[in-house]
């Protein structure tokens, strides 16, 4: 938790409880998960948390750029803790999501002087290893 709190401070917001709780749940849980994912998980700690505050705070956590939003899905937006370049492996079967880490980007972002960058994503879809084989 203090991690979180250390994070969240270090990017101007203010650590509330749910704030503290929810970045560090992103922290501690990489898999990727839904507003409602996060909801369900801390509700029994919170109960006073509203998924109302939850899609708040983690709207506010992409606009500080202290959270991810992930189109991978289809169905449901995700959200990840993970800040470092990185790309999305999601199996087309299970729905399982990975992490993939990038070690060289130079090559990978465009340098167009006309340009001004601020965000990439890469998605990958196919099957994982255990789906592949059924």
């Amino acid at each position: 938790m203090r991690q979180a709190q250390k994070y969240l401070i270090d990017h101007s917001i203010s650590p509330s409880v749910q704030r503290l709780a929810i970045m560090d749940y992103l922290l501690t849980h990489p898999t990727h998960p839904t507003a409602n994912e996060i909801y369900k998980e801390l509700l029994p700690a919170i109960p006073t948390l509203s998924k109302t505050t939850v899609h708040n705070t983690l709207n506010l956590f992409v606009k500080h750029k202290v959270a991810l939003y992930i189109d991978i899905d289809e169905r449901n937006a995700r959200f990840d803790g993970n800040m470092e370049f990185h790309i999305h492996f999601r199996c087309k079967k299970c729905g399982y999501i990975i992490d993939i880490p990038v070690p060289e980007t130079k090559n990978l972002i465009p340098r167009e002087p006309d340009l001004h960058i601020e965000e990439v994503s890469v998605n990958i879809k196919g099957f994982c290893k255990t789906c592949s084989r059924s």
